[in-house]
C-alpha cells in the first residue's frame, strides 16, 4: 500500500456514507456549486436503498417503498426519476397459524381466518383497554406497554409480539416504546376497522397506505440518480472505508481513507450518515472512556439478504408477506416483479427473502448455499415454489441495518450526541448516522436539511 498522501481544500464538505441521506446532502450542495466528497465503502451507493443486478435480474435489499406527506420531498424524488416511475398497489399479507391474513387488518378477513370467537375477544379486549386507560394513567416504558395500551392484549399477543422478537432478537418488555409510537404513527384500532369497512385511503397513517411510488428499475434508481448528479462537478468515491477521523479544538479537520491507496482528505464541514457507533471509534485522538462506554450500549440489528432466481412467471400477487412465527427462519418475503416487471427477464421471477439476526449467530455465520437451501426449503413447504423451479441465487449480508431501541438507550444516545455536539463543523444524517428509525423519506429529509444548513453557513465568497 502506498504511502498516505494529503488532499487539501478549503470550503469543501466531506460525506461519510453513500446512502440516502449523505447522498441527499451530496446531491443538494452540488446543485449549489459547492465542493464535496462522498465516501462510500460499500461497492455501490444507497446503502440499504440499493438495488442489486445479478444475471439479469434486479432485487432491493428487502424491497423499500417511497412515500411522504410532504409534497415538496414526493416532487423532489420525482424529479428525479422524471418518468421512470410506477405508482404501485400495496397489497400484503401475513402468514400465522397457517393461514394468510390482510395487512392492515381487515376485520372481515380477521374473523373468517380467526374465527368468530377469537375475533370478539380481540374486539372486546379492546375496548376494554380503552375504558381502563380511561381511568388508570399508566406510564409507557416498553414496547409491550404501548401496543397493549393502544390495541389490548389479545392483539399484541397475535399480531405483534412474534413477529417484533423475530424482527429485533429482544422480547417486546425490553424494547422502548419510541420504535412502535414511530413505525404505526396515527394507528389505532378504530382507524384500522374504518379503513377495513369503508375504504378511505390511508395516506394520512403510513401503515395503512395502499399505493407508492417505485422506480422502474428498482429503488437504487434514486441513489444512482442523485450520485450521477453529484459526479457532474464533484466525486463519490465507492469501496473507500475511513479509518480515522481527525480533529482538533473541537473541529474536525481531516479523515484518512482506504481505497487503492491511503490518503487524508481536509474539509471544512463533514457530514456522517455511517452508524453512530463507528463514527466514534474512529475519532483520532479518541473520546473520553465514558463515551465509549455509551457507545457500547448502542446495538444494530442485522440483516441477511437471499434472493431466489426461478423459472416461473409469477409466484404470488403480494408486495409483502410477513412470517412472523418463530418456527419459520425468514421474516419477511417479496417478489419484485410484483413491484415492477423490468425486474425479472421475461418469463422469470424471483423471490428475496429477509433474515433479521446479528452478526456471528447462526444465519449470519451460515455459507451461501446453506442460506439458499433453508431458504428453498421453507418457500417448498409453503407451497410458493417446488425445487426445479430455483435456476440461481444470491446472498447478501448487510451490517447495521437497524438501530436497536432497548429500554434505556436514551441515556447512552444523548451523551454521545452532547459529546458531538461539541464539534462545531459535524454534522449527523440517516437512519445510522442518527441512530434513528427512518424511513427512506426521514432519511432524504434529513440530508436536504443538512445542505441547507451547510449552505445557510457558508462564508460569503
Amino acid at each position: 500500500m502506498s504511502q498516505c498522501t494529503n488532499k487539501t481544500s478549503q470550503n469543501h464538505t466531506v460525506i461519510l456514507g453513500g446512502g440516502l441521506s449523505g447522498l441527499a446532502t451530496g446531491f443538494m450542495l452540488s446543485a449549489a456549486g459547492k465542493k464535496v466528497s462522498v465516501l462510500e465503502s460499500g461497492n455501490n451507493v444507497g446503502g440499504l436503498s440499493q438495488t442489486v443486478s445479478h444475471n439479469g435480474f434486479l432485487f432491493d435489499l428487502g424491497g423499500h417503498r417511497f412515500l411522504t406527506k410532504k409534497k415538496e420531498l414526493e416532487q423532489f424524488v420525482l424529479a428525479l426519476l422524471k418518468d421512470d416511475v410506477l405508482d404501485v398497489p400495496r397489497k400484503s399479507k401475513i402468514y400465522m397459524r397457517r393461514k394468510y391474513f390482510d395487512y392492515p387488518l381487515k376485520p372481515l378477513n380477521a374473523t373468517f381466518g380467526l374465527g368468530l370467537g377469537i375475533t370478539c375477544e380481540i374486539l372486546w379486549d379492546y375496548f376494554a383497554q380503552r375504558v381502563n386507560n380511561f381511568f388508570h394513567d399508566k406510564e409507557l416504558v416498553s414496547l409491550e406497554d404501548w401496543v397493549v395500551h393502544r390495541f389490548g392484549r389479545k392483539m399484541f399477543d397475535l399480531y405483534f409480539k412474534e413477529y417484533t422478537e423475530k424482527v429485533w432478537g429482544l422480547e417486546c418488555d425490553q424494547i422502548s416504546m419510541e420504535w412502535v409510537a414511530q413505525r404505526i404513527d396515527g394507528l389505532s384500532l378504530g382507524k384500522a376497522i374504518k379503513n377495513a369497512f369503508f375504504k378511505f385511503s390511508g395516506r394520512d397513517i403510513p401503515t395503512l397506505t395502499d399505493r407508492f411510488y417505485y422506480p422502474l428499475l428498482g429503488i437504487g434508481e434514486i441513489s444512482d440518480r442523485m450520485k450521477e448528479s453529484i459526479e457532474i462537478i464533484n466525486s463519490v468515491e465507492t469501496k473507500t472505508r475511513v479509518t480515522k477521523i481527525r480533529h482538533a479544538d473541537n473541529t474536525i479537520q481531516s479523515v484518512v481513507a482506504v481505497n487503492s491507496h491511503t490518503y487524508e482528505q481536509h474539509g471544512s464541514e463533514f457530514v456522517s450518515s455511517i452508524p453512530l457507533t463507528s463514527l466514534v471509534k474512529m475519532l483520532d485522538p479518541g473520546p473520553p472512556q465514558e463515551i465509549i462506554d455509551a457507545c457500547n450500549q448502542l446495538k444494530f440489528r442485522d440483516l441477511v439478504i437471499v434472493t431466489l432466481m426461478l423459472n416461473r412467471e409469477r409466484i404470488t400477487d403480494l408486495t409483502w408477506m410477513y412470517l412472523p412465527e418463530k418456527d419459520i427462519p425468514l421474516g419477511r418475503i417479496h417478489e419484485p416483479k410484483n413491484w415492477s416487471p423490468h425486474m425479472s427477464p421475461k418469463g422469470k421471477t424471483s423471490i428475496v427473502a429477509e433474515y433479521f439476526c446479528f452478526a456471528g449467530d447462526k444465519i449470519w455465520g451460515a455459507t451461501d448455499e446453506e442460506l439458499r437451501d433453508i431458504t428453498a426449503e421453507n418457500l417448498i413447504q409453503l407451497n410458493f415454489i417446488r425445487k426445479e423451479d430455483v435456476l440461481d441465487f444470491c446472498v447478501i449480508r448487510a451490517k447495521n441495518a437497524y438501530p436497536i431501541f432497548e429500554i434505556g438507550y436514551q441515556a447512552h444516545y444523548e451523551k454521545i450526541l452532547d459529546y458531538l455536539s461539541t464539534f462545531s463543523n459535524l454534522h449527523l444524517v440517516g437512519r445510522g448516522g442518527k441512530f434513528k428509525y427512518y424511513n427512506m423519506d426521514h432519511a432524504l429529509e434529513s440530508g436536504i436539511e443538512t445542505a441547507r444548513n451547510i449552505l445557510k453557513n457558508a462564508p460569503i465568497q
